[in-house]
C-alpha cells in the first residue's frame, strides 16, 4: 500500500539550482522512474492471488507458500535501510539500471522455476532488487525536475503509480494466472523492466556522493528479521533456533547501532513520542492490510472455490479506493492535523476488521467484497497522515531517513502479519475459524494504534 513517505522525503531534501542536465529528458525520466516503482509494488501483491495455482503445481504446504511472498517482503525490507545510501555512492542512475536489470533476470527465474526452492531464492534477489530501485527511482525524478513546483507535482506522480500497482496487483495476478499461467505474472515483468532500463538512458546522469553505510547494523538487522520469520513459519525445531538466533542478532543490532557513528536506524529517533506512535500506527496498518489481502486470496479461492481471476476482482472494490482516500488524508492533515485522520481512519480500519470475522465458508463472495472495503478506506486515510505527523515531529534534514525506516518497518510488519495469519489458517482449528483469529489480532494491533493516536497532541 503506498504512501505519502517518500513524497515528504523529498520536499524535505535539498533544493536543486537550474535546469535538468543538457541530453536528459525529465518527461522519460519520469516515466521510467513511475515504470520501475509500479513493477516492484507490483510484485508485492500481485502473487497472493497465485499461490494456490503455485502449490498447486509445485507441491509444498503452507509455509512454503508463505515464504514466496514473505522472501520477496523481507527482503526488500531489509535492505530498504541501506539502499538510498547505495544510490547515492554509486550514482542514482546506475543504482537504477543495476537494481532493474537484477530485478527483471530474477524475474525471468521466478517464471522458470521448476521447484518451489528456486521460486523462493529467486523471490530473495527480487526483493534485494527492488529496495535498490526504490530510492534511486526517487533520486532520478528529483534530478530531472530541479524547480520545486514540478518535481513536487512528478513525486507525486511517481507516487500515484505505485498507488495504481495495488489496485491492479489482485487482479493482474488472478487475470494472468486464470488466462496464462501463474508463470505469467513474472513474465510481465520482462518487457516492462527492459522498457524502464531504456527509458533510463535519457535520465540525468548525477555524480557520486560519499554516504556512510552502516554495513554491520545492516547484516545484523537483515539475519534477525530472517530468523524472525522463520520462528512465525516453520515448527519445531526450526524454530526454536530461529527465534534463539532472532533475538541473538537483534541484541547486537541494538548494540552496534548505539555505537556506531553513522548508524542505519538512529535508536535516538524513537525518543520522540510522535515518532513511535508514527511507527507503531503504520506497522499495525501494514499488518492489517497485507494481511487481510494474503488470507483472503486463498479464503476466495480454497473455502469459497472461487477461480484466481474472480478471486483477483473480489478485491478490485477495496484497492480502487486507496488513491481516493491517500489524497484525502492530505487535505484533512492540512486543515485539521495528521491526528484527525489518523485516528478516523484507525476507527474505521477496526470496524472493517471486526466485520470482516462474519465471512465463512456459507458467505455470498460479493457481501465479503464489500466487507473488505472498510479496511482499505481506513488504511488509506491514516496511513499518509501518520507518515505527516512523523515528519513534522522530525528535523527536514532527518526526512529522508525517517521515510526510510517508517517504509522498512511497515514492510516487515506486513511480511510478519502473512507469517502469523499463514500458521493460523493452517492450523488444527481450521482455516475459518483461524482466520477469524488472526482478524481479531489485527484488529487487537490496530485498536492500540488508535489508543496511541489518541494520546497525541493535536498538530497542523
Amino acid at each position: 500500500m503506498p504512501t505519502n513517505d517518500t513524497l515528504q522525503a523529498a520536499r524535505a531534501d535539498h533544493e536543486l539550482a537550474g535546469g535538468p542536465p543538457r541530453g536528459s529528458s525529465p518527461a522519460l525520466t519520469l516515466v521510467a522512474a513511475l515504470l520501475g516503482f509500479a513493477l516492484i509494488t507490483l510484485d508485492a501483491s500481485v502473487v497472493n492471488v497465485a499461490l494456490p495455482a503455485i502449490g498447486g503445481d509445485l507441491g509444498g504446504g503452507m509455509s512454503a507458500l508463505q515464504w514466496v511472498v514473505d522472501a520477496y517482503t523481507l527482503a526488500f525490507a531489509a535492505l530498504m535501510l541501506s539502499t538510498g545510501a547505495f544510490a547515492d555512492r554509486v550514482g542514482s542512475a546506475r543504482a537504477y539500471a543495476l537494481g532493474t536489470v537484477v530485478f527483471t533476470l530474477a524475474s525471468a527465474a521466478c517464471g522458470v522455476a521448476p521447484g518451489l526452492g528456486v521460486l523462493i531464492g529467486a523471490r530473495v534477489v527480487q526483493g534485494v532488487a527492488a529496495a535498490v530501485v526504490l530510492p534511486a527511482s526517487l533520486a532520478l525524478v528529483r534530478q530531472a525536475h530541479p524547480d520545486p513546483a514540478r518535481r513536487a507535482r512528478a513525486v507525486a506522480l511517481w507516487a500515484a503509480g505505485g498507488s495504481v500497482a495495488v489496485a491492479l496487483g489482485p487482479v493482474a495476478g488472478g487475470a494472468l494466472t486464470t488466462l496464462w499461467d501463474w508463470r505469467g505474472i513474472f513474465f510481465i515483468n520482462l518487457p516492462l523492466g527492459l522498457t524502464a532500463l531504456a527509458l533510463t538512458a535519457r535520465a540525468p546522469r548525477a555524480g557520486r556522493r560519499p554516504a556512510p553505510l552502516d554495513l554491520p547494523g545492516q547484516l545484523t538487522a537483515a539475519v534477525a528479521l530472517a530468523a524472525l520469520a522463520f520462528a512465525v513459519i516453520e515448527q519445531g525445531a526450526v524454530r526454536i533456533g530461529a527465534g534463539a538466533l532472532a533475538v541473538v542478532a537483534g541484541a547486537a543490532f541494538w548494540l552496534i547501532e548505539r555505537r556506531v557513528a553513522h548508524p542505519v536506524v538512529p535508536l535516538g529517533l524513537f525518543r520522540d513520542r510522535t515518532v513511535t506512535v508514527a511507527m507503531g500506527a503504520g506497522a499495525a496498518a501494514s499488518a492489517a492490510f497485507y494481511g487481510v489481502i494474503f488470507v483472503f486470496s486463498l479464503y476466495f479461492q480454497r473455502v469459497r472455490g472461487e477461480s484466481a481471476l474472480t478471486a483477483g476482482l473480489m478485491f478490485l472494490p477495496m484497492t480502487a479506493l486507496i488513491p481516493v482516500m491517500n489524497m484525502l488524508s492530505g487535505r484533512l492533515s492540512m486543515r485539521f492535523g495528521p491526528r484527525v485522520p489518523m485516528l478516523a481512519g484507525q476507527l474505521l480500519a477496526l470496524v472493517g476488521l471486526l466485520l470482516l470475522l462474519i465471512a465463512d465458508a456459507q458467505a455470498p463472495a460479493p457481501l465479503v467484497a464489500f466487507l473488505l472495503v472498510p479496511l482499505a478506506l481506513g488504511c488509506g486515510l491514516s496511513v499518509p497522515a501518520l507518515t505527516a505527523a512523523m515528519m513534522e515531529a522530525l528535523p527536514q534534514e532527518r526526512a529522508g531517513l525517517a521515510a526510510g525506516v517508517l517504509n522498512a518497518g511497515r514492510q516487515v510488519a506486513g511480511a510478519l502479519s502473512i507469517a502469523v495469519l499463514g500458521s493460523l489458517v493452517d492450523g488444527e482449528a481450521g482455516f475459518v475459524p483461524g482466520m477469524r483469529m488472526g482478524l481479531v489480532v489485527a484488529a487487537g494491533l490496530v485498536a492500540g494504534a488508535a489508543i496511541s493516536t489518541g494520546w497525541l497532541r493535536g498538530r497542523r
